[in-house]
């Protein structure tokens, strides 16, 4: 399997916005890419639980979670470690919002919020992407665990929740992934850690076109 480390993916990802390709519309391209595989394992998916984290990775999430709700799934967004910083993760959290999708904290799950996410058809893991290292926090360890005992189809953007892109290190916690969408490549940890990741796809984002 041919992969990519987080430095050259970062690289990747620059070159390409330089090249014409934005920011913003590769992220636009991540989510949908991922809501296309979620609709092909469950063409009539009726509700699902999107984590989204701080970074670009909760961006791609927030996407996700859109598309879901134009097709008529009812969606909860779940924010985890507070509002995203990025630029493009804050527009795509508005217009999110626009589409009338209900958002809550990790940190604030009431008794219906969890029995929502654990009973609904697919919990998206949308916390951490290529950028974590380390161990998770305690919020975010907490909705790893919800996030790994859900009933329903449980996929990851780019890489499981704990899992560092590189190494494959596995962080006490880590959200377990029955598919795992990356994007434009496969990264390291994908090969070292399948048993975390479940089936890896490999998604294109508009890179490899591009670049040539």
């Amino acid at each position: 399997m041919f992969t990519v480390t987080k430095n050259e993916m970062k690289e990747l990802e620059r070159r390409a916005n330089d090249a014409g390709l934005p920011y913003l519309q590769m992220m636009e391209n991540a989510g949908r890419a991922a809501f296309d595989v979620l609709i092909a394992r469950l063409p009539e998916i009726k509700n699902a639980a999107v984590f989204c984290g701080t970074g670009n990775n909760g961006g791609d999430g927030f996407v996700v979670a859109r598309l879901l709700r134009q097709r008529g799934a009812a969606v909860l967004i779940i924010l985890t470690g507070g509002k995203p910083k990025p630029p493009d993760a804050v527009t795509n959290l508005y217009l999110a919002t626009m589409a009338g999708i209900p958002i809550v904290t990790g940190t604030h799950l009431d008794k219906s919020d969890i029995s929502f996410i654990t009973s609904c058809d697919a919990v998206i893991d949308a916390i951490y992407g290529t950028g974590f290292h380390g161990e998770l926090d305690l919020e975010a360890e907490v909705c790893c665990g919800v996030i790994t005992h859900s009933k329903g189809l449980k996929m990851a953007l780019d890489l499981p929740s704990g899992l560092e892109c590189d190494s494959g290190t596995i962080a006490q916690g880590t959200a377990k992934a029955d598919i795992t969408v990356t994007f434009h490549s496969a990264k390291p940890c994908h090969s070292i850690s399948p048993d975390i990741c479940g089936e890896t796809i490999v998604a294109d984002i508009g890179i490899t076109n591009i670049l040539k």
